[in-house]
C-alpha cells in the first residue's frame, strides 16, 4: 500500500518496490511512459497504486530489449494485454531470428577460414568479403533475370526463381558458407569467351515463342526427372522426357515427332553451360541422405541425355 495518508509514493518509494533506481523511475516519468498523480509541496513526484504495475511492466519489457516507442505502444493498449503486445512480440522473433543467422553464418564463415590452408585463406577471404553476413539472393535473381527471355509473366518468372535459386540455409556448414560465396562470385564475375551466358537458342527460335509455356512445361519435367535421379535411375524414355519435349513444342508452335526431337537434341547440346552454378547450387543446398539434391541443371542434364540416346533408336 503507498505510505501516506493521501495514497501516493515518493519516487524513491516506488522505485525501491520495484527494484529500481530512482534516475531509471524519473527517465521514464520524463518520457511520458510514467504519469505521475501530482506533485507534493516541496514540487517532488508523487504517484498513485496504479503506477505500481506499470513501472513492474515497463522493467519485464525493457528486460526482452524493446525500444520505447514499442512500450508505449503497448502500455497505451491497455496495459499489454491486447494486440499491441502479441504485433510488437511477433516483431522482435522476426528480427532476432535475423540476428541469429547472421550470426550463424558469421561463424562458419570463420571456421571455414579456420579450417582452410594457409594458402586458400587470402582467395577465400576476398570470396566472403563480397558477400553479405546476412546473405541475400539478389545477384542470382539479377543472373537469371538477364538468362530469362523478354516478355516472360511475373507469375513464370517468380515460379522460375523459386526452383533456380537457392535459398541460404540458416544454420550453415563452413561448407555451404563457401559455396555460396562461390555461387555469387560465379554470377556476377565478367563475362568472357570460357565463361558463356548468351541465351538458349530456344529463346530465340521465333516471333511466336512463347516463354512463359517453355518454363511451365520444363519447371513439370524437370520434377519428373528428379525423381528419376532420386531414384538413381539411369536417363532413359518415358514421361519425363515426353514432358521436357513438349514443352519446347508448345512453346515453339510446332508438334513433337522424330525430326523435332533431333533437332532439339541439336539446338540443346549447342547451348551455353552454367554446369558450375548448378554444382555450387547443390552444394549450397546440402546433400540429402548423404547424396547430392537434384537441381533443375542435373534434370535438364539427365534429360538431354535421354533425348540424345533415344536418337539412334528414332532414326531406325
Amino acid at each position: 500500500m503507498p505510505g501516506h495518508d493521501d495514497g501516493l509514493w515518493g519516487i524513491g518509494e516506488l522505485a525501491g518496490r520495484v527494484g529500481v533506481t530512482v534516475k531509471t523511475v524519473r527517465f521514464y516519468s520524463e518520457r511520458g511512459l510514467l504519469p505521475e498523480a501530482s506533485r507534493s509541496s516541496g514540487g517532488h513526484r508523487r504517484y498513485g497504486r496504479d503506477a505500481l504495475g506499470r513501472l513492474r511492466l515497463i522493467r519485464s519489457l525493457r528486460a526482452l530489449d524493446l525500444p520505447l516507442p514499442q512500450v508505449r505502444r503497448i502500455l497505451d493498449e491497455d496495459a499489454g494485454a491486447g494486440q499491441a503486445l502479441e504485433d510488437v512480440v511477433d516483431q522482435q522473433l522476426r528480427e532476432l531470428g535475423t540476428r541469429l543467422v547472421t550470426l550463424r553464418w558469421r561463424e562458419a564463415a570463420l571456421r571455414m577460414i579456420q579450417e582452410s590452408s594457409p594458402q586458400e585463406r587470402a582467395d577465400r577471404l576476398l570470396l566472403l568479403g563480397a558477400v553479405t553476413s546476412a546473405p541475400n539472393t539478389d545477384s542470382l535473381v539479377r543472373f537469371w533475370r538477364r538468362w530469362l527471355p523478354p516478355r516472360m509473366p511475373a507469375r513464370a518468372i517468380a515460379a522460375f526463381m523459386e526452383q533456380t535459386v537457392p535459398e541460404p540455409p540458416d544454420n550453415p556448414t563452413p561448407a555451404q558458407v563457401l559455396a555460396f560465396a562461390r555461387l555469387h562470385a560465379y554470377v556476377t564475375r565478367p563475362c568472357t569467351s570460357t565463361a558463356p551466358r548468351g541465351q538458349p537458342a530456344a529463346h530465340r527460335a521465333s516471333p511466336d515463342f512463347r516463354p512463359a509455356v517453355l518454363y511451365d512445361g520444363l519447371g513439370e519435367a524437370y520434377a519428373l526427372a528428379a525423381v528419376q535421379l532420386r531414384r538413381e535411375r539411369s536417363p532413359h524414355s518415358g514421361e519425363a522426357l515426353d514432358c521436357f519435349v513438349a514443352a519446347y513444342a508448345a512453346a515453339s508452335g510446332t508438334y513433337d515427332g522424330v525430326d523435332f526431337r533431333r533437332r532439339l537434341a541439336g539446338q540443346l547440346a549447342q547451348d551455353p553451360q552454367i554446369d558450375r552454378y548448378w554444382e555450387l547450387t547443390a552444394e549450397v543446398i546440402g546433400p540429402i541422405d548423404g547424396r547430392p539434391p537434384p537441381t533443375p541443371g542435373s534434370a535438364h542434364d539427365w534429360l538431354l541425355t535421354a533425348l540424345t540416346g533415344q536418337i539412334p533408336e528414332l532414326i531406325a
